[in-house]
């Protein structure tokens, strides 16, 4: 289904609000992943070197719980990272049981590149909107991401 076309479409489907944020994420992921892949990249790895870079060398554990991203892919991720000489994996000397992981100088640069391509896929995604509009909607995203991020509150807490 080409979910570009909406001539057709019934005014219900057409301007529900979960419905337009869905695929609008699908279209614009589609090109935030084509900037990734051109510096051979993913959103996982992504996420990976903004966390080491925004925090340094941390615990893979720590890096899990800043991605959200789950501990056997996270283990994949450093393993490819590793294998590319993007990121370094030492035992922690405090806690054997845990492995540190650094960004190396050459994955510092490749950071650099993908926040370059980053920024532009974004202006090509956002291409439509003023930036005074492109900050309200980071803003209303922000707003909707993090009401829906918060678990609901459970039965028993609710009295």
């Amino acid at each position: 289904m080409d979910i570009t076309k909406h001539a057709g479409q019934a005014p219900l489907w057409r301007n529900l609000a979960s419905r337009l944020l869905n695929q609008t994420a699908i279209l614009v992921g589609r090109v935030v992943n084509e900037a990734l892949a051109v510096n051979g990249t993913h959103r996982y790895q992504l996420a990976t070197l903004a966390t080491l870079d925004a925090f340094g060398a941390v615990s893979q554990a720590e890096l899990c719980r800043r991605t959200n991203i789950d501990r056997s892919d996270m283990n994949a991720v450093v393993n490819a990272l590793e294998v590319e000489r993007i990121v370094t994996r030492v035992s922690d000397p405090d806690d054997r049981r845990q492995n540190i992981v650094g960004m190396t100088e050459t994955g510092k640069a490749r950071f650099e590149r993908l926040k370059a391509g980053l920024a532009e896929a974004e202006d090509r995604a956002l291409a439509p909107l003023a930036p005074a509009d492109r900050q309200e909607l980071l803003r209303l995203l922000r707003i909707l991401h993090d009401y829906h991020a918060v678990p609901p509150p459970s039965a028993e807490s609710r009295g």
